[in-house]
């Protein structure tokens, strides 16, 4: 609870010192990328690749279905219905939607008592799939009315995403006790990375905030609605599974890398994408305690229901 509380304070912190204060955060704007790319290093430390290992066909098919959706029937789904009912947003649900699941996803689902396995599973292949899936998902639904550079977003996301990857992978082969030590002061450098990256986003971006201040609360009110609806298609997507089968794939499609949303849309398009991303954070640690007292109370009334019989 305590560095919940503490990851709030830094996130929201320093987005707010970015807004009222823009000069502060001008002189990280250049290295924003690099800052991702070492808070995902650091997110893939805990990672087990070797999960990819189980090609039995039940969960090849399981991963399948569930990246398909992930990746291109939700995220298109989403930008359609948005493009008719508010279409300044179209792009940014597209882009927050259509997103890798998030590296932290695995250990939310075992605080969730989910399937931990699968999701380890859909952060690695969304992971690779993403850098290919979500620009050309962009170019053909809102390559119309919007400039972008397909080629440009294909290298920013590979190199974010494979460079970190590929270092862990050789480190852990080579020098594992050089990761171990980085791993316990991960939580400090992590909230570092974060202030960095929100003070070099949102500085840019601040007369945005003083312009329209209404888009910040329609932003947010937005964000809670997609977390339900992802969290819902993930429960929908396995009805004949087990619970924690059922949950894993809520977990899948809820919890996605929305600051890799953050670095990648400021450097694309508008503010109006950065911002619903950063605010995403709100959904996403509230709706993971409301979860885990749904689930507790589910299981103590199962076993209360046990005791009777």
């Amino acid at each position: 609870m305590l560095k919940d509380v503490i990851l709030f304070t830094v996130i929201f912190g320093s987005a707010g010192a970015a807004v009222l204060f823009p000069g502060v955060g001008v002189p990280f704007q250049p290295y924003l990328l690099y800052f991702m790319m070492t808070l995902l290093f650091l997110s893939f430390l805990r990672i087990d690749f070797q999960a990819l290992l189980d090609t039995s066909w039940p969960s090849v098919v399981q991963l399948g279905t569930l990246t398909a959706v992930k990746l291109i029937i939700l995220p298109a789904t989403l930008y359609w219905v948005t493009s008719l009912v508010y279409p300044d947003y179209a792009v940014p649900v597209l882009l927050l939607s259509g997103i890798s699941t998030g590296v932290v996803a695995p250990f939310v689902a075992n605080i969730l008592a989910a399937d931990v396995a699968s999701v380890v599973r859909m952060v690695v292949v969304t992971s690779l799939i993403v850098p290919i899936s979500l620009p050309c998902l962009v170019k053909l639904l809102a390559g119309v009315d919007v400039s972008i550079p397909l080629d440009g977003m294909m290298r920013m996301l590979s190199l974010v995403i494979f460079v970190p990857m590929g270092m862990v992978v050789v480190m852990k082969r080579f020098i594992p006790g050089v990761l171990e030590r980085i791993n316990t002061r991960q939580f400090p450098i992590s909230l570092g990375l974060f202030a960095l990256i929100n003070l070099g986003v949102f500085s840019q971006y601040s007369h945005f905030f003083f312009d329209r201040p209404g888009q910040i609360g329609v932003s947010l009110a937005i964000a809670y609605m997609l977390s339900g609806v992802y969290y819902l298609t993930g429960f929908l997507v396995a009805p004949s599974r087990k619970p924690a089968e059922r949950l894993a794939a809520g977990v899948s499609l809820a919890l996605m890398n929305n600051v890799l949303v953050i670095v990648f849309s400021s450097r694309f398009f508008g503010p109006l994408s950065p911002t619903l991303a950063a605010l995403y954070m709100f959904p996403f640690f509230t709706m993971i305690a409301t979860l885990k007292l749904i689930t507790n109370r589910t299981d103590w009334f199962s076993l209360r229901n046990a005791d009777n019989r």
